[in-house]
């Protein structure tokens, strides 16, 4: 995959991350992937998905535990 220029994008925090500071996954919307990143070190590289996979990963989550 080619890297994916990410400097001017608006980052959305998780409105499951709380308010403490812990557990805080940022996502960038309106791109062509779905880049991912932990909100406490904004400088380390995020995570690309596509959005198909984050879509199926979102899904599964909300669905529950595995075999639940």
């Amino acid at each position: 995959m080619r890297a994916v220029d990410l400097n001017n994008v608006t980052w959305r925090k998780s409105s499951y991350s709380n308010t403490d500071g812990g557990n805080c996954l940022e996502v960038a919307d309106d791109l062509p992937h779905v880049p991912v990143r932990d909100s406490k070190t904004p400088t380390a590289p995020a995570l690309v998905f596509a959005t198909s996979a984050w879509v199926s990963f979102v899904d599964g989550v909300k669905s529950g535990p595995l075999g639940g």
